[in-house]
């Protein structure tokens, strides 16, 4: 039981720690600079294939979509949570990615994003059918 208690404990200070419960995720609003549409631009080596294309929406209230897509769309919601000095995406799905900003790119869960005018026509469809907590009316 002390092993179980001790390796908790590293795995926190490591800041390796999982969510357990989405619920319990406190949303934190999006730094102004980070609000909008985000795309991967060209090849990105953790998408499956060359052609595959990332998105992440990001609300001034905090709410995410991560979609990708490629033969298929995957479009997962999320909130941004604050750990420490670091800033996250947390996934409906339980998946945690680290957020960086500099200027009108965005380092996202191994990838490359950078700023658009407007989400492909995939994810603006996705998030139609399943709106964001913060665009309900």
């Amino acid at each position: 039981m002390k092993k179980v208690a001790i390796s908790g404990a590293l795995l926190l200070l490591a800041g390796c720690a999982q969510v357990e419960n989405y619920q319990d995720v406190v949303k934190h609003p999006a730094p102004a600079g980070l609000v909008g549409y985000w795309q991967s631009a060209g090849p990105q080596s953790k998408l499956v294939s060359p052609e595959a294309i990332a998105s992440l929406i990001v609300t001034a209230e905090g709410d995410t979509l991560d979609c990708r897509q490629w033969q298929r769309v995957i479009a997962v919601p999320g909130k941004l949570m604050l750990r420490g000095d670091s800033l996250d995406n947390v996934t409906r799905e339980l998946d945690i990615y680290g957020i960086e900003r500099e200027g009108n790119e965005l380092e996202y869960a191994g990838m490359t994003l950078k700023r658009v005018d407007r989400p492909t026509a995939e994810c603006a469809d996705a998030l139609t059918k399943k709106p964001l907590p913060s665009m309900l009316p």
